[in-house]
């Protein structure tokens, strides 16, 4: 579908048209990424983000190359996942519509240092952390691979904030 320097190829237009027009009929989670390299701390709203292993457990999480979020983990240990109910879609809109080149999210939330002093997010009902085992290149964002380690999860979460709930969103950084 794609040359080795990620162009397509004028044969393959269609089936990336129909690969768009499925992608666009799913409403993946939405989950906030945080991270903390030194004293830098930074995070984003991610909807590339999956499990990919039940033994081992691993998580794999994708964050665009131009973002903020991306440079503090490029150099990072280790990521927390957070999941948002809809009663926090306001939450999801500071990271997914503002950039911490520009501003102190955290700043405008509540927080608090969590293990290895990751930032974790006290509006987020569920949330864990992960080591940081391999970094993927793979076009405008790179993968996390993450092997958990710890966090919090209740017996019923309710909503959650999807794609569907910030669609909308101008995002801080292109993709």
């Amino acid at each position: 579908m794609a040359d080795r320097t990620g162009d397509i190829d004028a044969t393959d237009r269609d089936a990336c048209q129909a690969f768009e027009d499925v992608v666009a009929l799913l409403n993946y989670p939405m989950f906030v990424v945080t991270t903390r390299s030194e004293d830098e701390m930074s995070g984003c709203l991610v909807g590339f983000a999956s499990q990919v292993s039940i033994n081992p457990p691993r998580f794999l999480v994708g964050l665009s190359n131009k973002n903020h979020t991306f440079s503090v983990a490029s150099h990072a240990e280790r990521l927390a996942v957070h999941l948002l109910t809809r009663d926090h879609v306001a939450l999801a809109t500071l990271f997914g519509a503002q950039t911490g080149d520009e501003i102190d999210k955290f700043a405008r939330c509540d927080w608090h240092p969590g293990p290895h002093g990751l930032p974790i997010l006290d509006d987020s009902p569920a949330w864990f952390s992960g080591r940081i085992l391999e970094r993927l290149e793979l076009g405008d964002h790179v993968a996390f691979l993450l092997a958990p380690e710890t966090g919090s999860a209740p017996d019923d979460l309710g909503q959650l904030v999807t794609f569907s709930d910030v669609r909308d969103l101008e995002p801080g950084h292109e993709a």
